[in-house]
């Protein structure tokens, strides 16, 4: 048997990590500014983290949501004090594709309704109707697209108006910073606007904080900043720093009934243990705020460079934007330089998507690269 070959891939196998670094199996030493799609949030291999799943899987590892865990209701606990959501229920699944999954589900079930509203470079996964509301008809199949969804641009608070005004809608779902999609964020105005016309007309607003939780934008979640209060929440990746786990956020209003949602594998004792962790360190190292630090001094140095267009995104979730393709130069970066970055739709964009726990020092890392990356290219 060999794999299903759905993946391109770099010619490097890492065998260990530590923080913010990556080692393959030459040796070699690699700054890991992507953090596996924005999943490592408190670094590689944290002493607090291995220690803390080391000891839990020693005592047990699995049993199915059908007994006590108390670990689940300590982890309700914690997330809602650090997010500032201590009002809010939880429901923990598996993946960030899972978490919307249940998200727009949930909507439906508590609206009657069954149209979704997307926005035009989202990206909520690759499930059913998470696949449907991603704006990319490539990984959408035909069984995926007979859900019925409305796609308008991030923006167009009219477009958002007369879709809902047909009242058929039971969410409208929402990345507050696209990731996949090239990082564009809009108006405080504008998401305030979806939110009320959402309130008006019966649609669940949906926060996707699958890729900007965690910290990763300085505040706890994106949408933060634009003071809203999301009907439904949906996280993962950061959330166990590369174990498996996912969740959403539930508003009090919507009520809850045996047998609505479910899962076999969600909330285990492994990956409570792992999400805890991940809160345990956020808090005591203030990885919020050196997120938002660090943000300050890397758009400054970002700044300095004429190549760069446009520094886009917020906190550790960022992107650099040239008037070039940047395929070839994320190539030389990790080949030459040994520097992970990322990609996006916008083909001219760089994403950087680094541990919670970078410091100045590993940022002068990449702009040397860069600079004499661009200086190599001229």
């Amino acid at each position: 048997m060999k794999l299903f070959n759905v993946y391109p891939l770099f010619d490097i196998t890492p065998v260990s990590a530590k923080d913010v670094h990556v080692y393959d199996d030459k040796g070699i030493e690699y700054l890991d500014l992507y953090g596996g799609h924005a999943v490592i949030s408190i670094g590689h291999s944290h002493p607090t983290y291995v220690k803390n799943i080391n000891e839990q899987v020693s005592k047990l590892g699995f049993y199915s949501n059908s007994i006590q865990n108390p670990l689940q209701e300590l982890l309700a606990k914690n997330l809602g004090v650090l997010s500032g959501c201590e009002t809010y229920d939880l429901f923990l699944c598996n993946s960030g594709a899972e978490a919307n999954e249940n998200a727009l589900k949930l909507a439906s079930f508590h609206t009657g309704k069954k149209k979704i509203l997307a926005f035009q470079n989202s990206f909520h996964g690759r499930t059913s109707s998470a696949v449907a509301a991603t704006d990319n008809s490539k990984i959408v199949a035909p069984l995926n697209a007979q859900h019925q969804v409305d796609f308008v641009a991030l923006g167009d608070l009219s477009a958002v108006a007369a879709i809902l005004k047909q009242e058929e809608t039971c969410a409208v779902i929402v990345e507050c910073i696209q990731g996949v999609g090239g990082l564009d964020e809009n108006s405080s105005e504008f998401y305030q606007g979806v939110a009320k016309l959402c309130a008006q007309y019966g649609a669940l607003f949906i926060a996707d904080e699958v890729q900007s939780g965690y910290g990763r934008t300085g505040d706890f979640f994106a949408f933060q900043k634009h003071h809203l209060v999301p009907d439904i929440i949906s996280v993962a990746k950061g959330m166990g720093n590369g174990f498996p786990i996912g969740g959403i956020l539930i508003h009090p209003r919507i009520e809850a009934s045996y047998g609505l949602l479910g899962t076999t594998f969600g909330g285990n004792h492994l990956a409570c243990s792992a999400a805890l962790s991940v809160l345990e360190v956020i808090e005591k190292e203030k990885l919020m705020k050196n997120a938002s630090d660090i943000s300050e001094y890397f758009v400054k140095r970002a700044t300095q460079i004429s190549e760069v267009k446009k520094v886009k995104g917020r906190g550790l979730m960022l992107g650099l934007e040239f008037d070039f393709p940047v395929a070839a130069l994320r190539k030389q970066l990790i080949n030459t330089h040994h520097v992970f970055t990322g990609s996006s739709n916008n083909p001219n964009l760089l994403r950087i998507l680094p541990p919670l726990t970078i410091q100045k020092k590993h940022i002068d890392v990449f702009f040397e690269a860069l600079t004499k990356e661009l200086k190599n290219s001229l």
